[in-house]
């Protein structure tokens, strides 16, 4: 890297940069995470709910999620 990058790889904030610590473990999880709520948005049901109950948003999630675990079967 030059010297530019270098230095800007330690600012923070809206400066931009770039965590120098990796942790692998963490970024399976949340690499994990991730596909596993592009698997539920991807019936589209989910995405475009506007729900104003929470109850009625969350069973909408369980019942995706019970999709994508029965298909897999």
């Amino acid at each position: 890297m030059n010297d530019d990058s270098t230095a800007a790889v330690g600012q923070e904030g809206s400066e931009g940069g770039r965590s120098l610590a990796f942790d692998p473990a963490l970024y399976r999880l949340r690499r994990a995470m991730e596909c596993g709520i592009n698997l539920l948005k991807g019936g589209r049901g989910m995405a475009t709910r506007y729900d104003k109950l929470a109850v009625r948003y969350e069973a909408v999630v369980v019942i995706a999620a019970i999709n994508q675990w029965l298909n897999a079967l």
